[in-house]
């Protein structure tokens, strides 16, 4: 089964055949698309490290199917930073040796 995909993500548009209509958009991104900045923790939904904006909303990634976001806008860590400089949030990780996402991270 060939299943047509379009999503923009990280501002670039990425037209993709799914094989399985159960692949998670975590597992498109990171295995698919080589973003790996989106990370699997739970994959349950709880931990948040696969957090992601769609069409500016945050979802978890793990939770969600990538066919039923058809001609979404997607946002991973990866494309918050702009022209080669590092976003706010990134760089405060780096300088304080912040651990994944930190989204657990009390």
């Amino acid at each position: 089964m060939n299943l047509p995909l379009s999503l923009t993500i990280n501002g670039v548009r990425r037209d993709i055949v799914l094989d399985d209509p159960r692949v998670t958009l975590l597992d498109l991104l990171r295995e698919r698309l080589d973003l790996t900045g989106t990370k699997k923790g739970c994959d349950r939904g709880q931990c948040g490290a696969c957090t992601i904006l769609v069409d500016g909303r945050r979802i978890n990634s793990c939770l969600a199917l990538a066919v039923s976001h058809d001609g979404a806008e997607i946002t991973t860590i990866e494309g918050v930073g702009r022209g080669g400089e590092l976003h706010p949030v990134q760089a405060a990780f780096i300088a304080h040796d912040g651990f994944q996402c930190g989204f657990c991270t009390p």
